[in-house]
């Protein structure tokens, strides 16, 4: 079973995402483009587990403790940068209370021997990959037509949110891509 940890985003702000993606997408047509039913904030990334180590990441999560949480989301960047895009992302901003709560599912999956995280927590929401059977290997052009479209418009806003749990997803890979199934989930605030 294919898993990871993630809040979900309020139907509101996936429906002005959605909106933006309408409108963005025809200037990336090569790129693979997330379906917004499928944004998430990532906390971790866990991979394949068998069933019954499943059932003790479940128990493990149940122990995390911490408050809500306030999230924006707004603003739009590139990883690993502008110069070399290879992820289109929308950017989340929720103080340091987002990043305790991140460190704090990291370390109780790593009480189960999953690997720490090795790079700093950076919580974004992932629109759209790179790619495409025209482009040189490691080397992009999707994104560029869709840079030069975004810096003539206003930076977007597309709303705040409090986030009151978190959820263990299954990752069911198909033909169309990725479907997340919650197959758990942890009260925040209690």
């Amino acid at each position: 079973m294919r898993t990871f940890i993630a809040l979900d985003i309020d139907d509101a702000i996936r429906e002005r995402i959605q909106r933006f993606l309408d409108g963005v997408r025809p200037f990336a047509p090569d790129a693979r483009w997330v379906r917004p039913e499928s944004l998430h904030v990532t906390l971790k990334f866990i991979g394949e587990k068998a069933p019954e180590v499943v059932e003790e990441i479940k128990r493990a999560l149940s122990n995390v403790r911490n408050d809500a949480l306030e999230i924006a989301f707004r603003g739009y960047g590139f990883f690993p940068g502008a110069k070399a895009p290879r992820v289109f992302w929308v950017g989340v901003e929720a103080g340091p209370q987002l990043a305790t709560l991140a460190t704090a599912v990291d370390n109780n999956a790593a009480t189960l021997g999953i690997p720490k995280e090795e790079h700093p927590f950076s919580p974004h929401l992932t629109l759209a990959r790179g790619g495409g059977s025209r482009a040189p290997r490691g080397h992009s052009q999707n994104f560029q037509q869709l840079q030069e479209k975004l810096a003539a418009l206003p930076t977007p806003e597309f709303g705040t949110m409090t986030a009151r749990e978190f959820f263990l997803y299954e990752s069911q890979l198909g033909r169309g891509g990725a479907r997340y199934l919650k197959i758990a989930s942890f009260a925040l605030g209690q």
